[in-house]
């Protein structure tokens, strides 16, 4: 790999490229880090959604991605624009000579994301992948638990994703529920929760999927049902559905091992609702303090993310999660797919 020069002599510039929904929650993280990062340039095809965040950022703004690459100096791009995007985007900003920060999934076919990857590695740049919600306190305690063997072998995990994303959402832009640009519940939805399975549990040895469209008017699904085996034996199976009565019910994971129960609940794993294990352990007294209240999905991991890309950028950390670890939780996606498109059992890893 490449050496990385650490910038120490100044904040951390970035540019971002897409203004719509979740660029919001990255404006917030930058707000929130001003002393080390600015946003320096905005990129937007909807003069409106351009308008509007220059107004609220100061920004220069740039109505094309090939504009903006040609006269910013920021040291970072960050793409927020429909998933399908993200590829192209993504190595064209690599071979311009920038870093790269991309919301997930990073693609939505898994040729694309080795694409992305090795066109970073080609440029000597770095490929964040935005995974704000392992940050969460509940979750970071959860893998604390796992690093300690806590559970011992682990036995079974479900998890669950009881969401509602009405007509209206799917609606409101052209690319949602599109396989091209957007990927079904499972790709965009759940996308941090199909992540948990590698990042929490281990490597997966094989899934078994099925999806369905069974209220919304889109190419893509708005439910499924996966059961997932791991290498390390364990099973498991993760239920999603955006069509929940009448608004958004659950996100929970549930771990059953040898020596330990934990359940993460809520509307959006926020909650620690069960931990037992055989031993104690000093972890076990910040239980309380994980769990938290939560008005979005979002969960409030994007500042989190920031502080360690900043910290990376200043040379003073590893990226928690790169194009890399990124591609993981893709190749379950994709694996996931393929099961329900084709009736059968996908083993991992694909072909590459």
């Amino acid at each position: 790999m490449h050496a990385f020069e650490a910038i120490t002599d100044r904040k951390i510039r970035f540019a971002l490229v897409g203004c719509g929904r979740i660029a919001q929650n990255h404006f917030a993280a930058l707000e929130k880090h001003a002393d080390r990062a600015e946003l320096v340039d905005v990129c937007d095809i909807d003069p409106a959604a351009l308008e509007a965040a220059v107004a609220r950022t100061g920004a220069r703004g740039h109505a094309s991605l090939t504009g903006m690459l040609a006269l910013t100096d920021a040291d970072i791009i960050v793409l927020t624009t429909p998933s399908g995007l993200h590829p192209a985007q993504s190595i064209a900003c690599s071979e311009a000579g920038f870093h790269v920060m991309t919301e997930k999934p990073m693609a939505t076919r898994w040729q694309d994301g080795l694409a992305m990857v090795k066109a970073a590695d080609k440029a000597g740049r770095r490929l964040f992948v935005v995974k704000q919600n392992r940050r969460n306190a509940t979750l970071q305690l959860l893998k604390r638990a796992m690093e300690a063997r806590r559970f011992g072998r682990i036995h079974m995990v479900n998890v669950n994703v009881f969401w509602t994303r009405p007509q209206a959402y799917y609606d409101s832009a052209a690319w949602r529920g599109t396989w091209e640009f957007d990927g079904g519940a499972f790709m965009n939805q759940a996308s941090h929760y199909v992540d948990l399975l590698d990042w929490l549990v281990g490597p997966v040895e094989s899934v078994q999927a099925y999806t369905a469209t069974l209220a919304r008017n889109i190419e893509v699904e708005d439910s499924g049902v996966v059961s997932v085996k791991w290498r390390s034996g364990a099973l498991g199976s993760m239920n999603v559905t955006m069509l929940t009565y009448p608004k958004n019910l659950e996100g929970s994971i549930t771990l059953i091992g040898e020596h330990g129960t934990v359940r993460v609940g809520g509307v959006a794993v926020n909650e620690i609702q069960h931990w037992e294990f055989a031993e104690p352990h000093p972890m076990d007294d910040e239980i309380a303090n994980a769990s938290y209240a939560t008005t979005s999905v979002y969960g409030f991991g994007h500042p989190l993310y920031y502080d360690n890309v900043i910290n990376v950028m200043q040379g003073t950390a590893e990226p928690e999660t790169d194009g890399r670890e990124g591609l993981k939780s893709l190749e379950l996606l994709i694996a996931m797919y393929l099961s329900a498109r084709d009736g059968r059992r996908v083993s991992l890893p694909l072909d590459y």
